[in-house]
């Protein structure tokens, strides 16, 4: 078979990252998150911390541009024309690149989308109750619930602008997705387990049941 292509969109405290990194092990694919953003920094040549400043939010350059002159590479800044649609297009390139040269599981950032033609390719979307998610983000951030409530919302608010604007689609519409699972309800690993079964059958492979 050829490479295959795991995307998984989630629900800020869903637990996506955890069950996507398990994916990954599982099915002996790489992985990336936040590492896409250091493959788009090497295809650009900018700075790792400027991809990092616009991860997965739209309008970085109109409330953001005059403070961050420095995260540019010195050899670009005077010679490219940038903008959020460039960054975009880096971190799909890297994206795309990343794909054709070995399975992988993508976390987010539009990766359905952008390799929406790709073969061999599923697209899950992990959602969870508030109330699971707001104890997990209290958890990780050692937080109040009124904060991990306002954390959440923002954040997914700006996530979902995001993808909205680039894909065209609705972020965390089952329409553009083939799974969508609530983690809340059979906890992360058997959410994993529940979800790596279904890409069995998605990809022909033998089950493990």
């Amino acid at each position: 078979m050829d490479n295959i292509i795991i995307n998984v969109g989630r629900q800020i405290g869903s637990g996506g990252r955890v069950i996507a990194k398990m994916l990954a092990e599982e099915f002996g694919c790489k992985f990336y998150d936040k590492e896409l953003l250091n493959l788009a920094a090497k295809e650009s040549g900018f700075s790792e911390k400027f991809f990092e400043q616009n991860d997965e939010q739209k309008g970085f350059f109109r409330s953001r541009f005059h403070i961050h002159v420095p995260l540019f590479g010195e050899s670009n800044f005077y010679k490219s024309s940038f903008s959020d649609e460039s960054l975009y297009k880096f971190q799909s390139d890297a994206i795309r690149k990343a794909a054709d040269e070995s399975s992988c599981v993508f976390v987010g950032r539009t990766a359905d989308y952008v390799l929406r033609d790709h073969k061999n390719i599923v697209n899950v979307f992990i959602t969870a109750s508030m109330d699971f998610r707001i104890k997990n983000v209290c958890k990780r951030h050692n937080i109040t619930r009124a904060e991990a409530r306002k954390y959440i919302t923002k954040g997914e608010s700006e996530r979902a602008s995001y993808y909205n604007y680039y894909t065209g689609k609705k972020w965390g519409d089952s329409t553009s997705y083939d799974l969508c699972i609530d983690s809340s309800h059979l906890g992360l690993e058997e959410t994993e387990k529940f979800i790596a079964e279904f890409i069995r059958k998605w990809f022909g492979m033998n089950s493990k049941l």
